[in-house]
């Protein structure tokens, strides 16, 4: 999609009733969905995190920018993410998180971002984190510089194969919740990617199908 195309857009996005949890049991896997039913988030008192769903241009097609997370002993070990991480007692508040994290992680700048909307937040049963996300635009070509103790790889995903339902899959996975369970993912550059960061960017479908009336 082209990235001016994209932009005469962008004003639509604002007004968009999130479809939250619509959107997100698209993408949920069952042991997800069970898992959430009837959740008391106070008892739970889980840990804030915020990410970037961050759009910008490469070659003037508009892409969203994801990150591979490197190996470690932990429940999101080696997975597809937004950019993004813990709240920490210093920011203002969850947006300043995102773009911190943001910066930390890829090299982007905050000043180089603009915040478009926030988005439905998510909790993580295995891990307690309650993730509260941002949509970012940056107007200018970017260049990632990846904190190597964080992250792998950077994926840069054209706009245009993100809208498109043929990287929606189901994959056969061995999960937090049980083995070699069928749940529903995108396949993006050959990287399955399912649970909360797949549910996140179900929301993100869904609303930018909305503001570009599913012209795109």
């Amino acid at each position: 999609m082209d990235f001016q195309d994209f932009l005469k857009f962008v004003p639509n996005l604002i007004p968009i009733e999130l479809p939250a949890e619509l959107a997100h049991m698209k993408m949920a896997p069952k042991e997800r969905l069970e898992a959430l039913k009837n959740i008391n988030l106070e008892t739970k008192n889980p840990r804030i995190a915020a990410v970037m769903m961050l759009l910008y241009p490469k070659k003037d097609k508009t892409h969203l920018v994801l990150i591979v997370r490197n190996a470690y002993n932990g429940v999101h070990s080696s997975q597809i993410a937004f950019p993004g991480g813990k709240y920490e007692n210093t920011d203002l508040d969850f947006r300043e998180t995102a773009l911190r994290e943001t910066h930390e992680e890829i090299g982007v700048s905050p000043d180089k971002i603009e915040v478009i909307k926030d988005f439905t937040p998510m909790y993580i049963p295995p891990s307690n984190f309650l993730v509260h996300p941002f949509l970012g635009i940056s107007h200018e070509e970017l260049s990632f510089y990846p904190d190597i103790r964080e992250v792998a790889a950077i994926i840069e995903l054209p706009l245009s194969v993100f809208l498109s339902d043929e990287i929606i899959i189901e994959a056969t996975l061995s999960t937090s919740y049980a083995n070699d369970v069928l749940v529903p993912a995108f396949n993006i550059q050959n990287h399955i990617v399912w649970g909360a960061t797949a549910m996140i960017l179900s929301e993100l479908r869904d609303v930018l199908k909305t503001g570009f009336d599913n012209k795109f």
